[in-house]
């Protein structure tokens, strides 16, 4: 028993790792906003960039194309989790502090929900479809909550 206790807590350890892309929950206290802005900004250049090239392979009908549209597809649907995933276990969870309803700030927090929330739908968006409007919504979704976070 004593030798499994130290294992099962290396693993625990181990899968932690892989799913705190955000950072982490401990709280350490150590932040940095303005870059996860810029990486969310990189993720929806890259969902743009993505859907440009699928659209365009979309036009030839030769297997070097189905293989290079269904890599284009999978990182464009990484990019978009990337950026939910960024709001969610960061901005959501350890940066929008709730506010209560009879309090002052309640409106601005309600707004801070709705704008983080419109990021994470328009990532969703992006997922869904080949739109390249849907590229730029991601980004000025994403333009809307970093002046928030400067």
């Amino acid at each position: 028993m004593r030798r499994i206790v130290p294992v099962l807590a290396g693993l625990a350890l181990l899968s932690a790792v892989g799913s705190a892309f955000a950072h982490c929950q401990v709280p350490c206290g150590i932040y940095d906003d303005p870059a996860r802005i810029a990486a969310m900004r990189e993720d929806a250049q890259t969902i743009a960039k993505a859907i440009t090239q699928i659209n365009e392979l979309g036009a030839k009908h030769d297997i070097l194309a189905i293989n290079q549209s269904v890599r284009w597809i999978n990182t464009k649907e990484q990019h978009a989790s990337n950026v939910i995933a960024t709001v969610s276990e960061y901005f959501l969870t350890q940066k929008l502090k709730p506010v209560a309803m009879d309090a002052d700030g309640y409106d601005e927090y309600l707004a801070q929900l709705a704008a983080h929330h419109a990021v994470m739908r328009a990532a969703m968006t992006c997922k869904q479809t080949v739109d390249p409007a849907s590229a730029e919504a991601l980004s000025k979704a994403i333009d809307g909550i970093a002046g928030y976070w400067k």
